[in-house]
């Protein structure tokens, strides 16, 4: 059995990577499942390939595993691509995610649905248990709402209308049709090709 350690606390996150990345023998674990507390890794880098270096770095360095970590975020155009790497805490260090969407739906009040465009992206790095790295990519075009809908998902799920699934938001999909089109599940398709390269 292989046991990698995922540098998240959030199940939502665990659960797409554990169906993305079904290697037999693969075992995914986050700290809690061994018993101990996550880490609280600073997300210092500009990139969000900086933040998930720093964060499979982290992890793999105090449990002594093979470790991945993924930082993700919303860029919108008409905001200069913000809240980007700044996505999770867009509304401040103890923001919850209904307060960065209605932060966010602040920030577009006056803008006209042509240029509501916008990307999830995500970056994944797996660190082995040697160190060694490797790095995958993906993005989800679409654009933002003018209301939150559905109930599944996490984060913008509800504002974010993906252009692949016209007439629906994010939070509206099932976690296979919502894989099959994010930009983490484009990640990690990414980072499985690799792997089995």
């Amino acid at each position: 059995m292989r046991r990698i350690i995922v540098a998240t606390g959030n199940r939502g996150k665990l659960d797409e990577i554990r169906s993305a990345l079904d290697f037999p023998g693969w075992e995914f674990v986050t700290a809690a499942d061994l018993g101990a507390d996550g880490l609280e890794v600073e997300e210092t880098g500009e990139t969000f390939l900086d933040n998930a270096r720093l964060k499979a770095r982290a992890y793999h360095e105090a449990f002594g595993l093979a470790a991945l970590a993924d930082d993700s975020g919303l860029e919108v155009d008409e905001l200069g691509g913000e809240p980007g790497v700044y996505s999770s805490r867009y509304a401040g260090d103890t923001a919850t995610d209904a307060d960065n969407n209605e932060k966010l739906l602040a920030a577009l009040a006056d803008v006209p649905h042509e240029r509501r465009t916008a990307r999830f992206r995500s970056v994944i790095v797996l660190v082995g248990e040697d160190g060694s790295e490797t790095i995958a990519d993906g993005a989800c075009e679409g654009s933002i709402g003018f209301e939150p809908r559905g109930t599944g998902g996490f984060g913008y799920d509800p504002l974010f209308l993906p252009d692949a699934v016209p007439g629906r938001a994010m939070a509206e999909l099932s976690l296979g049709e919502k894989n099959a089109i994010s930009h983490r599940g484009a990640a990690l398709r990414a980072l499985h090709v690799k792997l089995e390269a």
